[in-house]
């Protein structure tokens, strides 16, 4: 097969499956919104099909997509820099998962972990949905022949799965039509932790809202949150070595690390031998300058609902501008008759 020139393009989303935290920020939002430039065309999606994967109220879906809209809106994603849209708006995602569907192999789908993790002892009783949706998330993907996808690493494992069904599509049809997308793992505070058990990562769904950051906090609840962080009695050491098996501490270096744009080596250099009655409020402040702006502009864009779904209807429709014919050419080569068009 001829090697294909493929236009440098990132996709990446969100499930819009409860409030945002400040893991999503400097996991996911904070690092699309450094992408936005010269280098790639970015295509940045609420992942909604995605969602329903289990039951979900509607009423609350409709705010949980518009409230993820209004954090990447909030957070820097400009849409006249980048494709901001909700999936369900833009139907050749279904439409190629469908394909895509045919193409993966049971035993590719059987190695998913996140089916296993999230279906747990009741797989029997989980949508088929939940066991499928990878190939939702490859067609997310490769509908726009996105060359490049900024995960962290639970989700590394789904870029793999696309390159699979790329690579044997294109083998199968006998055209390097789709890209093997290479995923994009890099920047500190991937993993933003739990502020109660640095051993966790931190979730939506925790038992406690004091154990996370919301993106919708004021200034005062994320000042509060980070003076109650549970830490250790040991002040913070000069290296990083020297947080080995003190989880809760590196959690705290590596956020402050991700909101100065820094690294943790640089952290500690400038607070070897601080205690934590310095660090954390110190810690807070960075965090207030940062964060309270973001959540200040998700409320008035929260408050104003059209606002939010013009911009996602616009970004839809230039999506399904390089979606459609992708999408058109993918039906093409499988042979199907497309005598409507």
């Amino acid at each position: 097969m001829a090697e294909t020139q493929f236009t440098p393009r990132v996709f990446s989303g969100i499930k819009p499956s409860g409030g945002l935290t400040l893991g999503n920020y400097l996991g996911a939002i904070k690092r699309w919104v450094d992408m936005q430039g010269p280098a790639f065309e970015t295509i940045y999606c609420v992942v909604d099909l995605h969602a329903i994967t289990v039951w979900q109220d509607p009423a609350t879906l409709a705010d949980a997509t518009r409230e993820v809209a209004a954090g990447m809106l909030a957070s820097g994603i400009d849409p006249a820099k980048s494709i901001l849209f909700n999936q369900a708006q833009v139907p050749a995602h279904a439409e190629l998962a469908w394909l895509f569907n045919c193409v993966a192999r049971l035993g590719w789908m059987n190695r998913m972990t996140q089916f296993k993790d999230k279906a747990g002892k009741n797989a029997e009783k989980a949508s088929l949905g939940l066991y499928a949706y990878p190939s939702l998330m490859a067609a997310d993907i490769l509908v726009y022949h996105a060359t490049h996808v900024p995960v962290g690493e639970d989700q590394k494992q789904h870029v793999e799965l696309t390159r699979d069904i790329a690579a044997k599509f294109n083998h199968d049809y006998g055209e390097a039509f789709f890209p093997l997308t290479e995923p994009v793992i890099e920047g500190p505070a991937m993993r933003v932790m739990n502020l109660r058990d640095g051993s966790k990562k931190m979730s939506k769904s925790g038992d406690s809202d004091m154990e996370r950051i919301n993106m919708t906090d004021d200034a005062d609840t994320i000042a509060k949150k980070f003076k109650k962080a549970r830490t250790d009695p040991e002040p913070l050491p000069g290296e990083v070595a020297g947080l080995a098996d003190r989880p809760e501490a590196k959690n705290l270096v590596d956020i402050y690390a991700a909101l100065s744009d820094t690294t943790a080596e640089a952290v500690l250099r400038d607070h070897a031998g601080a205690g934590w009655g310095t660090f954390k409020p110190a810690l807070a402040e960075l965090a207030v300058e940062k964060l309270a702006p973001i959540s200040d502009e998700m409320k008035r864009l929260m408050a104003a609902p059209d606002e939010i779904d013009a911009i996602l209807a616009k970004g839809a429709e230039r999506a399904e501008a390089i979606a459609n014919p992708i999408l058109e050419r993918t039906f093409d080569l499988m042979g199907f008759v497309r005598s409507r068009r």
